[in-house]
């Protein structure tokens, strides 16, 4: 794709813009294979599959705006090296639902006279917006705000802003207070709408919070869920842990009768949206939906606190991946299959070396971060014989 702010060095963040786009695929799944093979040693006992790639613009589920410039005149978008704003509210990898709206929600800043926040000088109100539009165009719309006046000014000027833009389900304000390196603060405050944006996943509607992760690429994330669905489902497994379970995307597609699953995340918000999704899933006739469980806790240290391992044991983890105690625990398990799906490769061949008894059965790397470094690999393990 052609991006004209990076064309005009304004703005570098998507690192492999100008590189076509297939050769951006093929350095990623040739990087895997280096990555796995050197970690491994032996090579690949298994099938490389074709990289899964969905559109190259406009896949973007979350906007993350910075807010710059004035009141009467702000910026969307991001911050110079001085700490001004850039305004990109015409960027072509988030999705054409959210690029709509961002010019009226700068109205609405205008209107409503919201000091941006300067950075340089620490004054002002409103830091960021964040927009997640879910596949039906609804939209979920949250205020980085300083103080509670910036609450109150988002309150007051709530609907205007509803009448114009219909289409948003949930509106927050979040609140910010000091002046850091951070996106969010702890506390929000729910303004309009329901509790959860809800987020249609193939067969599954999950349910996405202010404060929850979800996947950026809704396209790829459906791929990814669906291949995990198909690897489960080649292995049979009768129980399944699905640790670092977030919302429950990979728990509910691994749904199936007669088998129970677990769900396993340290964020209360994320196992209260899973549980929804749960419930949703059995409302829609999901099969095996009422087998599936989440519990709040520390997906590692759940893991090696437990008798037994499930016959299988998918794991999601941060870029940091899932480090040298669960990957020892990993190795001496008696868990027949692991599904180990990563957004960082380097960290997922240094966990695959510490579990030598497994064998590397499945690979497939899914694009779910196009024009950037960054992609997701999802990979079936099954003991050695």
């Amino acid at each position: 794709m052609q991006c004209s702010y990076f064309d005009a060095h304004r703005c570098s963040s998507c690192t492999l813009m100008g590189t076509p786009y297939p050769q951006q695929v093929s350095n990623k799944d040739a990087l895997s294979r280096q990555l796995l093979v050197d970690a491994l040693g032996s090579g690949i006992d298994g099938e490389w599959e074709r990289p899964y790639t969905g559109p190259e613009a406009g896949f973007r589920n979350k906007a993350k705006m910075v807010v710059g410039g004035t009141s009467k005149k702000p910026t969307l978008g991001i911050l110079d090296a001085d700490g001004h704003g850039i305004d990109l509210r015409r960027c072509g990898v988030v999705d054409p639902a959210i690029a709509e709206v961002l010019p009226l929600i700068a109205t609405f800043i205008r209107v409503n006279r919201i000091q941006p926040y300067h950075v340089p000088t620490r004054r002002g109100e409103l830091k960021h917006v964040i927009v997640t539009a879910n596949p039906d165009g609804q939209l979920m719309i949250r205020f980085v705000v300083r103080s509670q006046q910036g609450v109150d000014q988002v309150r007051g000027g709530l609907p205007g802003l509803l009448e114009r833009l219909p289409q948003a389900l949930i509106v927050t304000a979040n609140l910010l207070p000091n002046h850091i390196a951070a996106l969010e603060g702890e506390r929000e405050v729910h303004l309009h709408g329901p509790a959860t944006l809800p987020m249609r996943v193939n067969d599954v509607t999950l349910r996405l919070r202010p404060q929850g992760f979800f996947q950026t690429n809704t396209d790829v994330a459906a791929a990814l869920y669906a291949q995990a669905q198909e690897w489960i489902a080649e292995v049979a497994p009768a129980s399944v842990w699905d640790l670092y379970c977030g919302v429950g995307g990979f728990a509910l597609h691994a749904a199936a009768p007669g088998r129970v699953v677990t769900g396993i995340e340290i964020s209360e918000g994320a196992i209260e949206g899973a549980g929804a999704a749960r419930e949703r899933a059995i409302a829609d006739g999901v099969a095996g939906a009422s087998d599936v469980h989440f519990a709040v806790g520390d997906a590692g240290a759940w893991a090696m606190s437990q008798d037994h391992a499930a016959d299988l044991v998918l794991v999601n983890p941060p870029r940091r991946g899932i480090g040298a105690d669960l990957a020892g625990w990993l190795e001496r398990c008696d868990a027949e299959h692991v599904i180990y799906s990563s957004c960082n490769a380097t960290t997922l061949a240094k966990d695959l070396a510490a579990m030598p008894s497994w064998n590397l059965k499945r690979v497939r790397v899914m694009d779910m971060f196009p024009q950037t470094d960054h992609f997701e690999v999802i990979t079936l393990l099954s003991r050695r014989r």
